[in-house]
């Protein structure tokens, strides 16, 4: 299997980007990620909420494989310690799917289209941070869910 952490917007934080960078060079051990960053739309001041949205959902969707399942990372999403979302990584590397996308939407959410085709939704705290640091957050829960899989020793009960 191999994930795929589709964002929107990139991210100027020089630091967060050296963070979110070692833990992708940490998770290449243990499986094949990839990042991609879907870049921000043109003329947001122009758009209402819903048409940003509905324009982000387009690209958001034509990154998709018809064999990808779609998971958002969604404040309404379920909530799992980070020993439950190992064993839900491991469930999903045992289904035999090719390709997971986990996705951090814009501003305002997801489209009604991109709600409709996801397979799921991720919630990583009831608290609401910027999508920036939620890129960071779920790259390191990705890796600690991977040694946790492993019993190796970063993650402490």
């Amino acid at each position: 299997m191999k994930i795929k952490l589709l964002t929107i917007g990139k991210t100027d934080n020089k630091q967060l980007i050296k963070l979110i960078d070692e833990y992708q060079n940490r998770l290449k051990h243990y499986i094949k990620f990839e990042l991609e960053i879907i870049p921000d739309i043109k003329n947001v001041k122009n758009l209402s909420e819903i048409q940003q949205k509905e324009k982000e959902g387009e690209l958001i969707l034509s990154k998709l494989q018809n064999t990808d399942e779609l998971i958002l990372l969604d404040d309404k999403g379920k909530h799992y310690t980070s020993i439950e979302f190992s064993t839900y990584l491991q469930k999903k590397m045992n289904s035999g799917i090719k390709q997971l996308v986990l996705v951090i939407g814009g501003p305002y959410g997801f489209s009604d289209a991109v709600y409709s085709k996801s397979q799921g939704k991720i919630s990583l705290s009831k608290m609401t941070f910027s999508h920036q640091m939620i890129r960071l957050f779920i790259v390191e829960q990705l890796y600690r869910g991977f040694t946790i899989l492993k019993n190796e020793p970063y993650h402490h009960e």
